[in-house]
């Protein structure tokens, strides 16, 4: 069972960084619209992309992550400090998830404050937490 959920967390852990990862690069382009159509259009794809892929991406993370510590026991969790690290790493992510739905907000009621560079910026954050996460799941070093 507990390589049934770890594959099942992998799976949503690419899904919700496929998201994370496309969503700024969306909103780089729809800073530099200028035309209704290609607004509205970026409305919703951006809208789409976090409602239906990211959020219940997300969720599903959370939940085959919590079973697999669950799994574990909390032994195993008190004495895995690489763990507690990555956790705090989850949580960062978990802001800046929330965070790009504050911009996504923002652009769906036409009150973008950033330009097209901020967003390019923007869009490599998850990378580094993604390096970070993945080193210390597969090497451990404490």
């Amino acid at each position: 069972m507990y390589s049934w959920l770890k594959a099942l967390h992998l799976i949503f852990v690419v899904t919700w960084f496929a998201g994370l990862f496309y969503l700024p690069r969306l909103f780089v382009y729809h800073a530099t619209s200028e035309d209704a159509v290609s607004n509205d259009r970026f409305k919703t794809m951006e809208r789409k992309l976090y409602s239906g892929i990211m959020t219940p991406s997300f969720v599903l993370v959370a939940l085959t992550g919590v079973a697999l510590i669950w799994q574990r026991g909390a032994e195993w969790l008190a004495a895995t400090t690489w763990l507690h690290v990555k956790l705090t790493l989850v949580t960062i992510l978990i802001a800046y998830h929330f965070y790009l739905g504050h911009v996504l907000q923002q652009f769906g009621a036409d009150a973008n404050r950033h330009g097209h560079v901020f967003y390019r910026f923007l869009n490599e954050f998850p990378v580094l937490i993604l390096f970070a996460a993945v080193l210390l799941a597969v090497v451990k070093p404490w």
